[in-house]
This record gives structure tokens, C-alpha cells and sequence, in this order.
């Protein structure tokens, strides 16, 4: 298999956006215990400042066992999956409790090791010694090294950066050509981390207590341009393109299931998506389900599954789910937004023609665990209507001026290994064209780009005294505390009629198809 080649967008910053000491070892997390506030307060009233002044601040820092899996054997992938979300689901349970023990931290400095990160340990080991009878049961080889990745680390609020990720755009200058700006009119920013000893707790923000902050949000006006210019296009150049229209999820499909990364797992995504195209994608869908489905899409012969983490809007309103899992349970509130557009279009290659899609490829793109894995994988596009083809940020919200929409943008790897739908770790199957040349690399071909573009009318949100009020944010795993740069997208190939190759086929003759 090739090596994975990862697109270089000058627009992404390298370092991890809110866990600088964490392990970057690829499902888990960092933990972010915000003790003034639970699932359902609001972080804005005063007297939660106040109610719990003296208690221990505390984030729990676990690798991410998921990404150092990139070998797994078929016969195993599913206990592999179900051992994975396991992990999530314990990362996810020592965050409530921490966020639900404030009297016993605040009285006893030993309680987060003793009481919530001891016996986490214990737990994630187990695990993974699970994911290691899998693997070997079946012939496969296991690395003893991901046995290390049990223990996780604590830090004191004064020590973490957690929150404190803003003020800088995805190309890693200051937002405003030169000065800091976090998108707070020059007031202090709600993310920067008070020591132990200070008069009261930590804010994080959000409705939940989990983000977003204030510096998770800047001024679009104010952000210096940093959009790149595309390769320019060879001779043999795939200039046509394919759209496929498939509606905005009006009918309000959703579930918190990921069937790509944790098939067989109820919930295993942690936190909610909007589905369009194929209509019965859950946890347990199959390949066979998938092509016996029906779909949202005009052209019927398209019954791809095409999935996103909602985004809402944090305005003290709750929705159907604020107590779920996935929803109110896991820090995931406020009101769902539908987008206004949910635009689906297949594009060329600037380097040469393109392989009709696999039957049942599974792409991921994008991170959803940017705050323990960093950037690498990053592939957020936050804009608004009118600025798309000058500003794009990874690691920020932005804040649209009156008449401005947001959008969301994603752009897919468009290389391919040739082989395969999937890998253990659903990246090193497929990888992005180089940059510079928009070539594929190491024996990858080209295959139709799978571009998104989400349009959501949003009130912006304002920045007071340091506080974001009506905060927007997408839905994320609860340790990740809501960053723009966890931003993510799913997609799985399902093609009937031959649309696999009619798609190819418009592309390769320069046709504009739909």
C-alpha cells in the first residue's frame, strides 16, 4: 500500500490547538472538567461563577488508540470497533464524573487520580488487552507498544493550554495582518486559564461547560486574506464536474452512530449527524443494506451515504436530544440549525483523468480528536458567504457581518491506493493530491474529489466582558470542547445504474453533469 500523502494547505497550523502537553498518539482525548457548570447551565450566570470558586480544576490527557491501529485483520475489525468506542464511551463517563464531583475535588487534591483517572487506567488497559485477543486470535500481529497508551495524565488548570487555541488563523499568522485578535473587540479572552489559586474556576464556555470560548470565534472582516491558488491544470487535466443533489436533511435524519469507524456500535460516534442520500444509515448497515436502500438524492442511482456532525446554535435552548446520549448526555447542546444549502458536487483532477469511484469506498475526512492528535489531519473550512475565495480558518469560528452566511467546506482526498475501501485506521487507503502539482503519489490514482459546501443562517454571535454569547459550534466528542478544528465528514460509496462510471466519465470529458 502506498504511503499516505497528505495534502500540505499552507492553511493549517502544525501544532495541536488545545492540548500542547498531551500525547499526540491518535479514540482518545482530553478531558476539560469545568466545575461550575453541568450539561444543562448556563455558563453566563454569575452565581455558577461563584458556586464552586475553591474546586479542583483538572484535564485528563488519553492517547488515541485508534490511530496507532493500522493493521487490522478483517475477522477482527468489528470486536477492534466495538473495543474502540468502548474507549470513547469510558473517556466520555470519567468526563461527566468529573464535571459531577466538585465538592470532592475541591475537598481532597487526591480524588481525580484516586477516584477518576486510577480506575480509568484500569479500564482503558483492559481494552486494549481486548483489542489484542481480537487482533491475535485471528492471526494478526499486535503491537505490545499500544498496551503503554492505558494511562492517562493529569494537568492543573494553570498548566494546560486547553481553551487557548485562538487568535491565530489556519495559516498560523495573526488574524488581522499582525496583531492578535481573538474576535473579542480587545477584551480578555474567556479562554485564558486562571492558576489553581485563582478567585474563581475556569470558564471554558458553552452551554454545557465545554466550549466553545470567546477565542474560538474572530471577525472575518479582520482576517488577513489566505486562500492559496489551485494547481494550475495540466494537459491532461479532469476538468468537468458531477453534482449530485440530495437535499438538506429537512426530514431531520439523524443518529449519534458512526457505522465507518465503529460499525455494530450503537452510539459510537458520540455525538449527532445530519444524514442525506441513503436514508438507513446507522450502526448496523451493511453493504447490502446500503445498495437495497432507498435514498434523499434526485438521481436515484445515487445512494451514497453522505454524513456530517450537526451544528448548533448554544442560545440557552435545548433540542429532542439534550438528554442522549451522544446529545445533552456528552456536552453536545443548544438548538440544531439545518442548513440552508447541502451542496454535493464530484470534481477533476488538475493532473490527469480519474478512476470511476469503488463501490462502497469509505472516506473520512477531517479529525475529530484534533485536541489530542493535533492538526495533521485537520481539514476544517469555516467561511462565510462573500469571503470564500479569501478567507478559510481551521481553528476558528467566524463571525459573518449582517447579510453574510456561514459555511462550512469540505474537500476529500482524491487519491486512492487502487485496493481497497477501507483501512484499519480509515485513512492510508485513500490520501490528497500534492498541493503544489495536484499529483498523486506512491502509486495512488486519481479518483472524483467529493466536495461539500454547508450554507447555515446564523445570528452572529457577540463577544461580552470576555464571554461569547450565542456561541455556535459543531457537534464533537465531550473532551474536545467544541473547536472549530474537529470539523469532520463521512462518505461511503454507493452507486447504482452505473453512476460510478457516468460520474468518471463527465469529469473526464470536461462535462458539467448533474
Amino acid at each position: 500500500m502506498g504511503r499516505n500523502i497528505r495534502k500540505r494547505r499552507s492553511p493549517l497550523a502544525v501544532k495541536a490547538i488545545a492540548a500542547s502537553a498531551a500525547i499526540a498518539l491518535g479514540g482518545g482525548g482530553l478531558l476539560w472538567a469545568q466545575m461550575n457548570a453541568s450539561a444543562h447551565e448556563s455558563n453566563n450566570s454569575a452565581q455558577n461563577y461563584t458556586k464552586a470558586a475553591a474546586a479542583t480544576v483538572a484535564t485528563i490527557s488519553c492517547p488515541d488508540v485508534g490511530q496507532k491501529l493500522t493493521s487490522v485483520p478483517d475477522k477482527a475489525k468489528q470486536g477492534v470497533a466495538t473495543e474502540l468506542a468502548n474507549l470513547d464511551k469510558q473517556i466520555t463517563e470519567a468526563y461527566a464524573r468529573l464535571a459531577s464531583t466538585r465538592q470532592a475535588q475541591a475537598n481532597d487534591a487526591n480524588f481525580v487520580q484516586n477516584a477518576i483517572v486510577g480506575p480509568l487506567k484500569e479500564k482503558r488497559a483492559a481494552t486494549i488487552d481486548r483489542i489484542r485477543i481480537d487482533v491475535t486470535r485471528v492471526g494478526g500481529q499486535f503491537n505490545s507498544a499500544l498496551s503503554q497508551l492505558a494511562a492517562c495524565t493529569t494537568q492543573s488548570v494553570d498548566q494546560t493550554t486547553a481553551g487557548q487555541g485562538g487568535g491565530r488563523n489556519n495559516g498560523g499568522q495573526n488574524n488581522n495582518g499582525g496583531q492578535n485578535n481573538n474576535g473579542n473587540n480587545g477584551q480578555a479572552s474567556a479562554s485564558a486559564a486562571p492558576s489553581a489559586s485563582a478567585s474563581a474556576p475556569a470558564n471554558i464556555g458553552g452551554q454545557a461547560g465545554n466550549g466553545p470560548v470567546a477565542a474560538d470565534f474572530v471577525d472575518i472582516t479582520k482576517v488577513a486574506a489566505n486562500v492559496q491558488a489551485k494547481p494550475q491544470n495540466s494537459g491532461n487535466a479532469s476538468t468537468g464536474s458531477f453534482t449530485t443533489r440530495c437535499g438538506v436533511n429537512a426530514n431531520k435524519n439523524h443518529n449519534t452512530d458512526n457505522v465507518i469507524v465503529a460499525p455494530g456500535v450503537t452510539n459510537g460516534a458520540h455525538h449527532l449527524h445530519d444524514y442525506v442520500g441513503n436514508q438507513k444509515v446507522n450502526a448496523f448497515a451493511t453493504n447490502d443494506t446500503l445498495i437495497a436502500d432507498q435514498t434523499s438524492c434526485q438521481n436515484q442511482g445515487d445512494l451514497s451515504a453522505y454524513y456530517w456532525p450537526v451544528v448548533r446554535v448554544q442560545d440557552g435552548t435545548q433540542d429532542f436530544d439534550q438528554n442522549a446520549d451522544g446529545g445533552g448526555k456528552e456536552g453536545n447542546v443548544g438548538k440544531i440549525l439545518t442548513p440552508l444549502q447541502a451542496q454535493i458536487k464530484y470534481v477533476g483532477s488538475p493532473a490527469s483523468k480519474v478512476t470511476a469511484m469503488p463501490q462502497f469506498l469509505r472516506i473520512i475526512t477531517g479529525d475529530a480528536k484534533t485536541t489530542i492528535n493535533g492538526l495533521a489531519n485537520a481539514n476544517a473550512h469555516w467561511s462565510c458567504t462573500g469571503f470564500e475565495n479569501k478567507v478559510q480558518l481551521t481553528e476558528q469560528y467566524p463571525i459573518c457581518p449582517q447579510g453574510s452566511n456561514v459555511v462550512r467546506t469540505f474537500a476529500f482526498q482524491s487519491c486512492w491506493d487502487g485496493k481497497n475501501i477501507d483501512s484499519a485506521n480509515h485513512r492510508t487507503h485513500v490520501a490528497f493530491a500534492d498541493p503544489a502539482s495536484g499529483t498523486c503519489g506512491n502509486g495512488f490514482v486519481a479518483i472524483p474529489q467529493l466536495t461539500m459546501r454547508l450554507v447555515y443562517k446564523v445570528t452572529p454571535p457577540t463577544i461580552v466582558n470576555g464571554q461569547v454569547k450565542n456561541a455556535y459550534a459543531v457537534d464533537g466528542f465531550p473532551e474536545e470542547l467544541h473547536k472549530a478544528a474537529t470539523d469532520h465528514d463521512d462518505f461511503i460509496a454507493v452507486f447504482k445504474n452505473n453512476l460510478a462510471t457516468t460520474i468518471a466519465n463527465c469529469i473526464n470529458t470536461g462535462k458539467k453533469c448533474q
